[in-house]
């Protein structure tokens, strides 16, 4: 496997804390959203944007692009914020979160911001489109020319619809599909294994014939790792089981899942800003 260097880890990682920068700020002005997941996920949103996907900010329709579907697009800031960072438009665009007639509405609609893959909402959906891109792509011969990436939550295995969509992939050996699940153990109500127990959860993707590498979803090596040996599978689809810490990065978010569905009032922002805007020994700016 490729390493990372030193240099492209500390530069994700700064990448990752400017993302959270901007979640926060872009939900103190909404007033509302959800802040958990998506602190919890820029790890993994920086190193795909900044590392792993093909894609081209200046050409976002660009034909051989990797497709990234965010099937749990509650975590929507975490999409917005990696975007605007990566270029797709201006950061000053975020502070638009949730306001009337903005393109960054509270769920991505693809409509209003065309460089996503998708309208998300409804939980449990993603996967089934990803399965359906995936297997447009082998019925196009294009199969080996990009990867289709769903991004999931851990809460929405609750749905029905996901376990379909897992049987059809494998069935189809879809070699082309990397599904990446946030495994926070929390869902809006409560945490995961007491409101619906999912373990042993690698065992089930792997009973229904996934590829399953379990990682770190905070170690930028193991989710660069993760994504080659997902690759180098050519018989059947792979996910990522990302174990992620709710609220990464602001130390009176983390691993609480009232965190899941609000938003911080301004107290409650200039301590997660406080925390993140000091970073490796240094004030970083929403901007880095």
């Amino acid at each position: 496997m490729s390493l990372l260097t030193e240099k492209e880890s500390v530069f994700l990682a700064e990448k990752a804390n400017a993302i959270r920068v901007s979640i926060i700020e872009m939900l103190l002005e909404a007033g509302s959203g959800h802040t958990a997941g998506p602190l919890g996920m820029s790890d993994i949103f920086a190193a795909l944007y900044f590392k792993i996907l093909r894609h081209n900010p200046k050409n976002p329709t660009w034909e051989d692009r990797d497709r990234v579907v965010l099937s749990n697009g509650h975590i929507c800031p975490v999409l917005y914020s990696t975007m605007a960072h990566a270029g797709y438009f201006p950061v000053e665009e975020l502070k638009t979160l949730r306001k009337f007639g903005s393109r960054l509405q509270g769920h991505p609609h693809r409509e209003w911001l065309p460089m996503l893959e998708t309208s998300s909402g409804p939980l449990g959906s993603g996967l089934s489109q990803a399965v359906g891109m995936a297997l447009a792509d082998r019925i196009d011969s294009k199969q080996n020319e990009r990867t289709v990436f769903c991004l999931m939550s851990d809460g929405e295995m609750d749905e029905g619809n996901t376990w379909e969509a897992m049987m059809l992939g494998a069935k189809e050996k879809l070699h082309n599909l990397i599904a990446i699940v946030d495994r926070n153990n929390i869902q809006i109500d409560g945490f995961t294994e007491d409101i619906m127990p999912l373990e042993p959860f690698a065992d089930k993707w792997m009973a229904f014939n996934w590829h399953v590498i379990e990682i770190d979803g905070h170690d930028f090596q193991e989710i660069f790792d993760a994504v080659e040996k997902a690759k180098s599978q050519k018989e059947k689809p792979s996910v990522i089981i990302a174990r992620t810490i709710p609220g990464k990065g602001v130390p009176e978010f983390e691993g609480k899942y009232e965190w899941h569905g609000k938003s911080p009032n301004k107290e409650e922002a200039k301590i997660a800003l406080d925390a993140l805007r000091t970073f490796g020994g240094k004030v970083v700016s929403e901007h880095e």
